[in-house]
């Protein structure tokens, strides 16, 4: 196995030219467990730790620019009021030491179903930028995975920056594990709310071959939102509208039986946590309205 270790962004996408076959590696956190247990043997290893850029990060307007090497402990402790689902998913990987090193780059780079990262990206609404010597595209999260630990990323290609919608309203996480703590999930979710665009967006982990949006189930609560005119008086949610919104998130999943859990509890899981997450959002944009009344009483929009 060969280590390279380029200094510069340019110098990385030439080796990466030169050796399409080499893995690259900044946290270590995945790639270093499948090499250590022989489930992968590269012919080329290349570090991305020397280049600076990649683990800078700018918040901009709308969104925040996060370079592929940002860790997970920056995005909990600067980050979190700018996307804070994906600071709640952060909280929930591995240990300190991991959080210190692994990134969400990596996260995407290894294209786990289980990824933290990912119900959370699906949710916000993100876009990855992938480069490479012929040039740079842009690519919407949800199409960036296209199967187990298989993504979009052509093979001179390595991912730069992720761009991440900011928070316009409450987002929430969720995740199921075997214990309290270091632990891969069994199922995730993550819920944000975008009440300027008057949407929602349901992010699945860990239940079905890639992570994925909850799609129908997302058609329907906007809908229900809007003819209901929720967004606006600030009501409290039906419980049979959450039910409702529960089972289709259920219904997106596509999950297998593994050591972990049963694809029965999985969807069970999925259905719980998008229950909980929708309460949990809506009570705190309901407390958004507070003190904003008009003539017709309380007014959120």
């Amino acid at each position: 196995m060969e280590f390279l270790r380029p200094a510069t962004w340019e110098e990385a996408l030439a080796a990466k030219a030169e050796h399409p076959s080499a893995v690259p590696i900044a946290g270590g956190t995945d790639v270093m467990v499948e090499i250590n247990f022989d489930h992968r043997r590269p012919t080329h290893l290349m570090d991305l730790g020397r280049i600076r850029e990649l683990r800078e990060w700018e918040v901009g307007d709308d969104t925040v620019r996060l370079g592929s090497s940002v860790p997970y402990s920056t995005i909990i402790d600067q980050l979190a009021t700018e996307l804070p689902g994906l600071a709640l998913a952060s909280h929930t990987v591995g240990s300190p030491q991991i959080r210190n090193r692994g990134s969400v780059g990596g996260n995407l780079g290894a294209a786990s179903p289980a990824g933290d990262s990912h119900p959370a990206l699906l949710a916000a609404g993100a876009e990855v930028e992938a480069e490479s010597v012929r040039g740079t595209r842009f690519l919407p999260v949800e199409d960036f995975y296209t199967g187990v630990k298989r993504n979009a990323l052509a093979e001179d290609e390595l991912i730069k920056t992720v761009h991440i919608k900011k928070a316009e309203g409450p987002q929430q996480f969720s995740k199921v594990g075997t214990r309290n703590a270091m632990v891969i999930a069994v199922c995730a979710f993550s819920l944000a709310l975008h009440p300027e665009g008057r949407t929602v967006r349901a992010g699945i982990g860990s239940a079905a071959p890639t992570p994925l949006r909850a799609r129908a189930a997302e058609d329907f609560l906007d809908a229900a939102l809007a003819d209901g005119g929720f967004w606006d008086s600030g009501r409290a949610l039906p419980p049979s509208l959450a039910r409702e919104f529960a089972e289709l998130c259920s219904g997106a999943c596509n999950p297998i039986d593994d050591v972990r859990g049963s694809a029965a509890y999985r969807r069970r899981a999925v259905g719980v946590m998008a229950r909980r997450t929708l309460g949990w959002t809506w009570e705190s944009y309901r407390s958004t309205c507070s003190g904003r009344t008009t003539e017709g009483g309380s007014q959120c929009a």
